[in-house]
């Protein structure tokens, strides 16, 4: 009886430790990261914010910016973008990396890349004609969805 009883107080200060440690607040822009605000600023000059949002978990925090021309950005805790989502304006061509821009270039001319995600591992697109490309760190193509 006293093992259940200690596994179920384990559980419940788990549970605890999680709902009090993931909190979502909304923030000003000067309370992100330097390198999400230099980023905003060089790519999205001139738009609106909406909000900021900062996501708080137990590891480390992220960051949740909308525009108000209708730009989702995320960034990690120290800055560093992780999905730029331009619904359906083009992503700012600076940002997207090369081979990148040459595969859309030489496979798909005239479509637009309207969001884009970086991971550890790999990127994905997703273009005008609604289809998505994954590509590896070499960025070499490994998926497409349609």
């Amino acid at each position: 009886m006293k093992k259940i009883l200690l596994i179920l107080v384990a559980l419940f200060s788990i549970g605890i430790i999680v709902v009090v440690a993931d909190k979502e607040k909304i923030i000003d822009k000067s309370q992100l990261p330097e390198q999400a605000q230099e980023f905003i600023n060089a790519h999205f000059a001139g738009a609106d914010l909406l909000y900021a949002k900062e996501d708080c978990n137990i590891i480390f925090s992220s960051y949740e910016v909308r525009l108000a021309n209708g730009v989702k950005l995320d960034f990690s805790n120290k800055g560093n973008w992780e999905e730029v989502n331009c619904q359906q304006n083009a992503v700012p061509a600076a940002i997207i990396p090369q081979p990148i821009k040459d595969y859309i270039d030489n496979n798909y001319a005239g479509e637009k890349i309207l969001a884009i995600e970086k991971n550890c591992n790999d990127y994905e697109v997703k273009l005008s004609n609604r289809l998505e490309l994954k590509f590896d760190k070499n960025f070499n193509i490994c998926d497409i969805d349609d």
